[in-house]
């Protein structure tokens, strides 16, 4: 059976915030991450196991994607995928620990 794939609220936000931010600059590059991002969140489900554990967890449920500068963050449950966050990679990721519990 397939996984179902769900986006969570804050990593939708953590999205919204990316395309704000560089839309400032470029609205076109704005569009061209995000599209990106989609994409790469899209194929997961055929390819759940094509990102790389987190190395700040070292749990194997828990992987992510890199998109340009981006982090896709996501947990393999039995029956769903959950994108739990979308952060630059320089980001500060102990803020972002909290939403890895997939509830």
């Amino acid at each position: 059976m397939a996984r179902v794939l769900v986006w969570s609220p804050e990593a939708i936000e953590d999205a919204e915030k990316i395309a704000a931010y560089i839309e400032h600059d470029s609205p076109w590059y704005a569009k061209a991450v995000i599209s990106k991002i989609v994409e790469t969140v899209e194929a997961i489900p055929d390819y759940p196991e094509m990102g790389r554990a987190v190395p700040e967890l070292g749990d194997v449920a828990v992987r992510e994607c890199f998109v340009h500068r981006y982090r896709v963050i996501y947990r393999l449950d039995a029956a769903r995928i959950l994108i739990v966050a979308v952060i630059h990679g320089r980001q500060d990721f102990s803020p972002i620990q909290s939403r890895m519990a997939g509830d």
